[in-house]
């Protein structure tokens, strides 16, 4: 079957005003301004697998239990998944503007009739298109790919979120197992001191130990009397930065589970090769977030472009109308009207010029704020390589640190029993041990929490990226 030659040049004509032209700029993705390698030797490991989903990374119940309240509660993260929503419906209202728009017109009049100056009524009914832009030069699909980028934008910025969330979450969670330990840890010490007064009292009433000795002892208890009170503080402090995470109170059952609970016991964290920076690319959300902010910003140029082309616009009518009322939709009453418009700018004061030099200006802001956010992984990821090649060694030497001061301490203690060093020996032994076993805790507590820092400047097992095309 053969087509008609005008009709196909109709077609051809039709299509070429529907589909249009394009001034957006052929986008290219930046070169990544980081080295092709990590300087620490950990990240050695060429093509590493995705990190893997927290579900799995993070195995203790009880803080997945807390990720999954937070996933479900947090106020930031129900925020950026409004943002999505809010974004498709504005990626919707640029992609309905390609299209006409159908009403139903009714309108009626009464003026003077030309030449005889009597009144004349006109009534008419139908449907109307009004001033539909037929987006020959794509200023309409410029702005509909930037809405589109703006969609994905947000969508990473979600995940992005959320990673940040979990994140957050574990860190506090590993905050409140210190506390834990270090409260338990204050209490013995601070029994230690009040028995260690208690003896020197009595050792003073009997005229073996003399005041100074006294005083000492009780201004050693009454600093770990302060340190408990400041730890106690501190616990309070992140239990309420945990609950603002949650989006709720801590639960009750994992409440009372803490008490006693140490850092060691923590299930361990699995190792993960860091790989190459390119792949932070597609990992990182949040650098996948930039990316897309740099398409939409790239895209707004064509529609700064298009500006400078005419505007063809179309408003048609198709319906009945009459001189009577009671003469709609009778035979004879039937027509429609067609009144294309174009616009060329001639001159605007320099608005279209001004408008196409800042979206230009807006898409090198977005190119520097790409290359910034690689530039922020890259850091991030050699900050927590660098630490877990050297937090474990200082974890150790700190734990045979507190070893030796242990001993230490009972050597000291002989000695003043046996009355061959001063109580002032004794004393510094001790204050030595329980910093020494408060640092055991914190770098225990920095090593574990830079293993969550690198699970999460690997990208942290976030969702892959968007795919591109018309978000339902």
């Amino acid at each position: 079957m053969t087509s008609h030659p005008r009709t196909t040049a109709i077609a051809l004509a039709t299509a070429l005003l529907l589909g249009g032209c394009s001034f957006i700029p052929t986008y290219e993705r930046p070169a990544a301004p980081v080295p092709a390698t990590y300087a620490t030797s950990a990240a050695a490991t060429p093509n590493a697998a995705a990190a893997a989903p927290w579900q799995d990374y993070f195995a203790e119940p009880r803080l997945r239990q807390l990720i999954e309240v937070a996933l479900a509660n947090n106020r930031d993260l129900r925020v950026s998944v409004l943002n999505i929503e809010q974004a498709r419906a504005t990626f919707q209202v640029r992609r309905a503007d390609l299209y006409p728009g159908v009403g139903l017109a009714a309108n009626a009049s009464r003026a003077p009739a030309t030449g005889t100056g009597d009144l004349t009524n006109s009534f008419s009914v139908g449907l109307a298109v009004t001033a539909w832009e037929i987006d020959f030069f794509g200023r309409i699909a410029s702005l509909k790919e930037q809405a589109l980028a703006q969609y994905l934008a947000t969508e990473e910025g979600r995940n992005a979120a959320q990673v940040s969330l979990v994140a957050a979450v574990a860190n506090g969670w590993l905050n409140l197992l210190a506390d834990e330990e270090l409260l338990d840890l204050s209490r013995q010490t601070l029994a230690s001191r009040d028995e260690s007064v208690r003896l020197t009292k009595m050792r003073l009433d009997a005229g073996v130990a003399s005041e100074l000795d006294f005083r000492q002892a009780e201004s050693l208890t009454q600093a770990a009397r302060a340190t408990l009170a400041q730890q106690q503080r501190q616990r309070a402090l992140d239990e309420n930065a945990l609950a603002l995470l949650l989006g709720q109170s801590l639960p009750d059952d994992i409440r009372a589970s803490l008490a006693g609970s140490r850092l060691a016991a923590a299930p361990a964290m699995a190792q993960l090769p860091a790989g190459l920076p390119s792949e932070l690319l597609t990992r990182r959300p949040d650098i996948r977030q930039a990316e897309q902010q740099l398409i939409a910003a790239n895209a707004n140029i064509g529609a700064a472009r298009a500006a400078f082309f005419p505007r063809i616009s179309l408003t048609t009518q198709a319906g009945t109308a009459s001189g009577e009322l009671s003469g709609l939709f009778k035979s004879g009453s039937w027509g429609f009207t067609i009144a294309p418009s174009l616009l060329l700018p001639i001159f605007d004061a320099g608005r279209n010029q001004a408008n196409l030099e800042s979206a230009r200006a807006g898409r090198g802001i977005a190119i520097a704020q790409y290359e910034k956010a690689i530039q922020t992984a890259f850091r991030e990821v050699s900050d927590a390589l660098a630490g877990q090649a050297t937090l474990g060694e200082q974890a150790q030497a700190q734990q045979l640190q507190a070893q030796a001061e242990a001993s230490r301490l009972q050597l000291s203690d002989l000695r003043y029993r046996n009355g061959v060093s001063s109580y002032l020996d004794l004393l510094d032994a001790q204050r030595s041990l329980f910093a020494a076993q408060q640092a055991v805790v914190q770098v225990k507590l920095a090593q574990l929490q830079n293993q969550v820092a690198l699970y999460k400047a690997l990208g942290g097992g976030a969702p892959e990226a968007a795919a591109a095309g018309n978000p339902s």
